[in-house]
């Protein structure tokens, strides 16, 4: 089988479950996974001849992904702020909302002492805390997660990428008190309430950990109150806390952090919607 019709016969599948745009996309991941060629020399080598073990592999991600399973895990790994990562059904993948939390940090700390101790809580994969830690070297970077699986994954990024990481096993809910000072804490903790599900796509429903997306109806804010109770006595004067939000909740969110007196910035995202919130004890 050629390339070509290879192409036309993934899209043929595919665009039946997926936009045409996506299905494309897709096909372009896999093509530079499998047989590393770059959309480029797919399109000048239409009649290259494809062989029966590559042709297996497309095939499996092709059903995998007609059960919409992540194309992230099909390939084992996906870019966050221009680094590589690796991700499983142990860890949400990282979106490029969480990217703008990261630059919206870096920008704040632009023109500030980089001889700073950060608190990355909810680490999952360890996209923030990673991507942070490569960008400010003098930094000592903290993480923290519930899962001891996520964290495995965390702690194997930190090491492709060359960085170092204090990870720790925790559940943010049941700490009395940071045992630090930290002068920033940032977090996407769960936020996804029950009442949502509805509106989520298959491939996160099915494959991510609930964990780490769901919280109960009646206390979505359940985190976020945790979180700042325990930064609002660890953050050093004038330190700083970001959160990645629920886009319905922006004001409830933004509130409570002003409960705790912290002085708060709302932002949105790329889409248009609230997402991420700073605040400023």
């Amino acid at each position: 089988m050629t390339l070509s019709e290879l192409k036309r016969s993934f899209l043929t599948e595919l665009t039946k479950e997926y936009p045409c745009e996506e299905a494309n996309s897709f096909f372009g991941l896999l093509t530079e996974a499998y047989l590393e060629m770059s959309r480029l020399q797919v399109a000048l080598q239409r009649d290259k001849e494809i062989s029966e073990a590559d042709l297996s592999k497309f095939k499996s991600a092709k059903q995998r992904l007609l059960e919409h399973e992540p194309i992230q895990h099909i390939l084992g790994e996906t870019e966050f702020f221009g680094l590589k990562f690796k991700v499983s059904k142990d860890v949400l993948v990282p979106r490029p909302e969480t990217e703008e939390l990261v630059q919206w940090i870096l920008d704040d700390l632009d023109s500030e002492n980089k001889q700073l101790r950060l608190l990355d809580i909810g680490t999952g994969s360890g996209c923030i805390a990673i991507s942070l830690a490569k960008n400010l070297p003098e930094a000592e970077i903290f993480a923290m997660d519930i899962s001891a699986e996520a964290l495995e994954t965390a702690r194997l990024n930190a090491a492709n990428n060359k960085v170092v990481i204090n990870l720790a096993e925790t559940d943010v809910l049941k700490l009395e008190k940071l045992e630090q000072n930290f002068n920033l804490i940032v977090s996407n903790p769960p936020y996804v309430r029950e009442l949502e599900k509805t509106d989520m796509q298959p491939n996160v429903i099915d494959y991510e950990p609930e964990t780490a997306l769901y919280v109960k109806d009646d206390d979505p804010l359940i985190f976020y109150r945790k979180i700042t109770g325990l930064a609002q006595k660890a953050l050093v004067p004038g330190g700083k806390l970001y959160f990645e939000i629920n886009q319905y909740l922006g004001p409830e969110t933004e509130k409570l952090l002003q409960e705790y007196g912290f002085k708060t910035e709302l932002r949105k995202d790329i889409y248009g919607n609230f997402r991420m919130l700073k605040g400023i004890k």
